[in-house]
């Protein structure tokens, strides 16, 4: 397989694979209190910069289906953007996988405060309370997803 179908072929299944579990877990994959699972392949990002567009596409394609729609797709998928594009250019060149998770854990924080500004614009609800409640679901997804995706790299080799 050439290079460039191995990356459309990653790219596609990473995010099926994102949407697909979110909405499998949709009673908690959004609102304010969220546990959205699917946030584990943001840690793809420390691995390979194509995993920056897959996760994206996945977040893009699965807030049509959130209560705030097209707010969600702009806002949501931007936090995502920040999010995994901070991971790929703060890890890239971290060699310890235990390294790579945590910042992939941290560079996910900023694009939480679009998540943030968009509840607290559209729903209402408090700005800074808003965030630490939604960081910490974030923390929780990522931390979950640290576990699996470490057991991934233990087959796949993601940097391919």
């Amino acid at each position: 397989m050439s290079k460039i179908n191995r990356n459309i072929a990653a790219t596609g299944v990473v995010a099926a694979l994102y949407v697909a579990i979110t909405l499998i877990f949709a009673p908690i994959s959004y609102g304010v209190v969220q546990l959205r699972l699917s946030e584990m392949f943001n840690h793809l990002a420390a691995f390979n910069k194509r995993y920056i567009f897959a996760v994206t596409l996945g977040v893009l394609i699965v807030n049509i289906f959130s209560p705030l729609g097209v707010v969600d797709m702009i806002f949501g998928t931007a936090g995502t953007l920040i999010g995994t594009t901070l991971t790929y250019f703060t890890a890239r060149n971290i060699g310890a996988k235990p390294l790579k998770f945590l910042i992939a854990t941290l560079c996910q924080l900023p694009g939480m405060f679009l998540v943030d500004l968009e509840m607290h614009l559209y729903m209402n609800l408090p700005l800074f309370p808003t965030y630490w409640v939604l960081a910490l679901g974030e923390i929780a997804s990522m931390a979950i997803g640290a576990v699996i995706i470490y057991l991934i790299t233990k087959k796949i080799n993601l940097y391919e």
